[in-house]
This record gives structure tokens, sequence and C-alpha cells, in this order.
């Protein structure tokens, strides 16, 4: 299970859209970056210590997302609706993760990313948007800018000794089985919390916003989906449990992070632990997430009391105070077999408040599985299936049916039923191409997602999107 960190995430170039070609571009680049800093690094077995972790590391990933939305049957269209015709939409990202072993414990990350996308219907009219990859920031004009950069130091704590892979944001090594991690600085919430190994990574796995991480937890993040924090994690063989801070953005869904940290923030604990249930690949996994928000926000109730003394359409941007939004989220894993298991998620918040950091979804409840190729010849290859059941508060309900906007939501009207969103997919692992640093990795992946009831509104849908995914890394 997770050790702290197995990182992903989720732009002045041109300004045409990205291809294939883009994509064979930047896997290019990839593999020559790959093979000169080997072609600088010592040779560690010349030196008579085959064993010493390298003091510098270097990996890098590109991924291309092209999506297809065909036209649905809707009896009306609002100002953030899913839009009924027939659309296109595409993302592309580059990462590189620049790490430095500082001391012994320690190490420094820098992750410089460029992105780039145009979403389906300017990323609005579902609970469950359908790529991960693409943020509120997302636009048709490639931007760079900097993800994550943090400091993780590990402290043994005693027990026999582990030994960490090296992988993105994690340089590897060893460890005990027991030991303290402290992660602090720019990143992702979703690098750390919730490191559920079926249903995490839009770059990898599910593309859909819904399988990303429990869909009720509102976690503190900028409009790309980073923030600046603490966090602190506790590990033994068969339990851990991680706490931490993070910055709030100055608005919902804002670009700019509010460094009141004091009284401002969203706080999340979450305990993890083996379940005495016998399995021939692994022990079963439960999880409980906790969390806290404490923002200027606007809340359901004060903005519809609002909107019926002027005699309006209620806006929570009219009713904002300082307020807390608090809920919780359990997980289940059961491991099948390497890289192949099943999960169940269930989650809720208070849904009295504004979504402020995530997606509109106050009550969700989801279930997959990721299952490996070996069983038809390809033990590389992954396919995955999963369901969503998402709904909104009775609040929430009755200030979308009264014509009011949110952060993604907004048809001028409701008819509210639950929104579920089933989605399968495969990922195809083609051969690797060797660098003087190691393979570089690619895949194409291949997806379907089936929306009922679109931001949460039974005369709308469903709707069909088709996916497909190229993706690079070493």
């Amino acid at each position: 299970m997770s050790t702290l960190p197995r990182l992903r995430s989720v732009r002045p170039l041109a300004h045409r859209r990205p291809c294939a070609a883009t994509f064979l571009s930047a896997a290019a680049w990839l593999a020559l970056a790959a093979a000169a800093p080997a072609r600088a690094a010592p040779d560690a077995s010349a030196q008579g210590d085959p064993e010493e972790p390298p003091r510098v590391a270097l990996h890098a990933q590109t991924t291309y997302i092209w999506q297809r939305k065909p036209a649905f049957d809707a009896a009306y269209t609002g100002p953030n609706s899913l839009v009924p015709t027939r659309e296109r939409s595409y993302s592309f990202t580059a990462t590189a993760d620049l790490a430095l072993r500082a001391w012994e414990g320690a190490q420094w990350h820098f992750n410089p990313e460029a992105a780039q996308g145009i979403p389906l219907s300017h990323l609005a009219g579902a609970g469950g948007l359908s790529n991960g990859e693409l943020a509120r920031s997302s636009g048709a004009r490639l931007k760079a800018y900097r993800a994550r950069f943090f400091l993780l130091q590990r402290w043994d704590a005693g027990g026999e000794a582990e030994r960490i892979e090296p992988d993105f944001n994690e340089m590897g090594g060893t460890s005990t089985a027991r030991r303290w991690t402290l992660v602090a600085g720019n990143v992702s919430l979703l690098d750390y919390f919730d490191p559920n190994p079926y249903a995490k990574d839009p770059r990898e796995q599910f593309f859909n916003w819904s399988f990303l991480t429990p869909g009720a937890w509102d976690y503190a993040a900028d409009a790309r989906g980073y923030t600046w924090a603490g966090i602190l994690e506790y590990r033994t063989p068969q339990w851990a449990v991680r706490g931490g801070r993070a910055l709030q953005p100055r608005e919902s869904n804002g670009p700019q992070l509010d460094r009141d940290w004091q009284h401002r923030y969203g706080d999340q604990i979450e305990a993890e632990s083996d379940l005495p249930v016998a399995l021939p690949a692994g022990p079963l996994r439960g999880r409980v997430l906790l969390f806290r928000n404490r923002a200027v926000m606007g809340g359901f109730g004060d903005a519809l009391a609002a909107g019926q003394a002027a005699g309006g359409v209620p806006s929570v941007a009219d009713v904002r105070r300082l307020q807390t939004k608090s809920g919780w989220a359990l997980t289940l894993e059961v491991p099948l077999g390497p890289d192949a298991g099943l999960f169940a998620r269930a989650g809720r918040s208070g849904g009295r408040q504004e979504t402020y950091a995530f997606t509109e979804i106050d009550r969700q409840v989801s279930v997959g599985g990721q299952w490996s190729g070996a069983a038809w010849g390809r033990p590389a290859d992954r396919m995955g299936a999963a369901l969503a059941v998402n709904a909104l508060s009775a609040s929430h309900r009755d200030y979308l049916a009264a014509g009011g906007q949110g952060a993604f939501l907004g048809d001028g009207a409701l008819r509210y039923g639950s929104e579920r969103v089933w989605e399968a997919y495969y990922r195809l692992v083609l051969p690797p191409a060797q660098t003087a640093a190691g393979p570089l990795q690619t895949a194409v992946s291949l997806g379907a997602q089936h929306i009922v009831h679109p931001g949460y509104n039974r005369d709308r849908g469903p709707v069909d999107i088709f996916s497909v995914r190229l993706h690079a890394e070493f």
C-alpha cells in the first residue's frame, strides 16, 4: 500500500491544438531526457558501491486525451449545462520530476508542468466531469507553471528494513517497516490521501472525476488542483494514519490561494488498516477519511432566503461568509492479484455550502475494479470498470431548481435525479523503448462513459462520452 508517496497529478508555445504528432514529439523528448542524465551519472558499480542510492533523479510523463460526446436529448439548457449538441474535447499535459536527495531520509522534489486543453461544455454540466486531466484553468494556449515543490522527510521507527521503489516524486531507497513521513510544500492532496491503487490516476486509470477520489471530499486546492500543505504520516506493516492542513483558494475554484492558514484552511485526517479477512492476493484494506474546511463560502439556504426576499434568482456569491464544511469518506480495497483488485467508496459532506475546490458532489457511493491482462497473455495491460452514484443535499437541489448557478452546475431549472456514471477502459501497454536511463513506457487507452441524469437532472440525457488516451513516462 501507499508509503507516502506515489504521485500523479492531474501550458508559450503553439496556439494550435495538440494532436498525436505532438504527443509523439513529447515522447521523443522524454526518451532524450531519459538518456541525458544517465550519460552524466557515474557508474556506481565501478566505484564499488552498487547499493548507494542516487543523489539526483529525473522522471517525466506526457499524456494526451481526446474525447467525443454525441448529441443527446435535453428539455432545456442553462449557463452551466452540458451542451446537448455533439462536442469534441482534448487535454495535453507534460510533467517533469526533478529530485535531489538532500540529507539522511530527505528528498526535495520540483515538478514543472505544462498543460493545454479544451473541455466539453466549458467544464460544466455534471458532478462527475469526464476528464480528470482538465481543470478550471484549462485553455487552448499551452501554459507552463510549477505544479509541485516540496520536501519529503522520513524517520525510521523500527522493524524490518523495507525497500521503497523509485517512482514519480519518489527517489526510493530503504526504510524500516515502522516510520514517520513528513511532506511539506506545494503538493496535491490527492497524492497522499485515499491512495486507492485501482481508481486514482486519470493518466492511466479511470477518466471521470467521480473516480479520482471520494467525490464528496471537497479537498483544498487551487483551480489546477494544487495547494501548499503540511502532511505527517505514521506507518506500520498493518496500519497507517496521516493528517494535514492545506491552503484554501481565496474564492471558490479560484487560481489564487489564501495564505491565512490559521483562519481559513482545509484539514483532513485518514486512517487505514488491514482487516481480518484472509485473501490469496493479500489482506483486505479499509480506510476512513475525515475532513473539515474553513473558508469564506456561500450557503444554499442563505442564498435561497436572500433570493426570495429580493424577488430574484438566488446566488451563493451574494451571501458568502466564513463557514465550516465537513464530511467523511470510507474506502474498501479487495486485492485480486498484482495490480488487480476491487474497490468500494462511500462519502458524504454537509452539503449546506457551495463547492469550494473540487466538484459538486455532496453524497457518493462508487464501486469498481481493475484487472490485469495476464489471463489473455498480456500481463502489462489493464482494464477497469466502475459505477458511481452521485447525489446532492436537499438545499443544494432547491438552490439549483430555483435557477441558482454553482461552480459546475446550473441548468436554470432542475427535476432532480441522482447522477449515475458508468465507465470502462482498456489500457494497452506498448513495447518499451530502451534508453540509457531505462525503459520509456508508453500506453494507449480506450474508454467509454455513460452518464445518466447529467447535472442531477432527469430532464437531460443520458450522455455517452468516448475517450482515447496516449501516455508515456520514464
